[in-house]
């Protein structure tokens, strides 16, 4: 089989609550944990890093979770300390920031606590387990699948409960302040708001999410990692921000939403060449991500196969956000065409690197994936990895 089945969500909560009973129940009165959260990585179907630029985007919540296992210490210490299943290590963090130097995994937590503590909230002492099945480095939010469940935790723990834009928006402060990736707001409202078998057209400047229905059982989305490892604290993701922000300013506006691809046109020579080809980007991604959550809701699976490719060759040639590996896969993709049962297909997530989201007919899924992997191996030396997914449940509450 060249599909990859996600783990239960079930098997992944028994764990994590076998090994917080291994690691910290002989400190409890009661060795399971006081609560249990989990929240999703996210697929961006269209609608790439337009959301720091007050656009739109077009995301869903995948069925792979990050899973917090917690309960309150009771011994007067002021930490949290944390085991990551997923990357097999400890962190200690005091509620006090001390500067201490941290494993990356756990900058992200050290973020969330603090931006819960800078808004009030009065974080309790706890130990903690997280495991997760979403793939890291590969632009599916696996950060963001961090951040919303330990923030679920700690307001189970804490006896609150926030807004889910509110406790999004604290998530990306916290990957902001604790990781250092300025990122906009998709990530973290799709990990915390999206609903089951629904997108999220997300317009990032109200910030108000408009779920569209996604049920036929004839489309699949597959994700393909190009296992080309993702990272976005080299600076490069930081680095075309500045660029979208330099020629929004060029052109006189609050943000790149504000300019259509013909008015950008028109005042070219306002701009260097490389803010230009930035900004041709975003201001034909955001008409494109409304166009496609359009032609979703009509099943008019051409349209949006076309869109897709236009996303990725901007991407590509415009905002240089792609690699040679990603380009492979989605041309691949393409070579198969419609025929074969694709019906489009682009780089998906932050860029350099990562995965590909392509839609497929359900019932040529396997067939795609296999054809994909082989000739993505022949041409690149490189295994693959391929999932398919339907659009799953936000961030939530699961025991406690």
């Amino acid at each position: 089989m060249s599909i990859e089945t996600a783990k239960p969500l079930a098997d992944v909560v028994a764990g994590v609550k076998k090994t917080f009973a291994d690691k910290f129940g002989a400190e409890k009165f009661s060795a399971g944990p006081q609560c249990v959260t989990a929240a999703p990585g996210r697929v961006n179907l269209i609608g790439e890093h337009t959301d720091y630029n007050d656009g739109f985007v077009l995301p869903m919540a995948i069925d792979r979770q990050t899973v917090v296992a917690a309960s309150k210490r009771d011994d007067g210490r002021p930490v949290v300390r944390l085991y990551s299943m997923t990357m097999g290590g400890d962190a200690e963090l005091s509620l006090e920031p001390d500067g201490a130097e941290l494993p990356g995994w756990a900058k992200y937590a050290r973020g969330v606590i603090d931006a819960y503590r800078e808004e009030g909230i009065e974080v309790p002492a706890f130990d903690g387990v997280i495991d997760s099945t979403v793939p890291l480095g590969g632009g599916l939010s696996s950060s963001a699948a961090l951040e919303v469940s330990l923030a679920l935790a700690i307001e189970t723990l804490a006896g609150v409960s926030l807004p889910g834009p509110q406790r999004a928006l604290l998530c990306q402060k916290a990957e902001h302040r604790g990781a250092g990736v300025p990122c906009g707001i998709m990530d973290q409202f799709s990990s915390a708001l999206c609903h089951k078998d629904h997108l999220m057209l997300l317009d990032c400047r109200s910030q108000e999410p408009h779920m569209a229905p996604f049920t036929d059982p004839s489309v699949s989305v597959l994700i393909t990692n190009s296992n080309v490892k993702h990272e976005l604290t080299g600076g490069e993701y930081a680095e075309r921000r500045q660029q979208c922000e330099a020629a929004a300013e060029a052109l006189g506006v609050k943000a790149l939403r504000d300019v259509t691809p013909e008015q950008l046109a028109a005042n070219a020579s306002k701009l260097e060449p490389l803010p230009f080809k930035r900004a041709r980007h975003i201001t034909g991604e955001n008409p494109r991500t409304e166009q496609a959550a359009a032609a979703v809701a009509a099943s008019d699976w051409a349209t949006v196969g076309e869109l897709m490719y236009a996303s990725h060759a901007a991407m590509r040639d415009d905002f240089e956000i792609t690699v040679p590996e990603i380009d492979t896969l989605v041309e691949i993709a393409r070579e198969i065409g419609p025929a074969g049962g694709v019906i489009g297909s682009r780089m998906t997530g932050g860029g350099f690197g990562g995965c590909t989201v392509t839609l497929v007919r359900t019932d040529k899924a396997e067939e795609v994936a296999r054809t994909i992997t082989e000739r993505y191996r022949a041409a690149t030396g490189i295994e693959p990895t391929c999932f398919t997914t339907r659009p799953a449940e936000g961030g939530r509450v699961l025991e406690g």
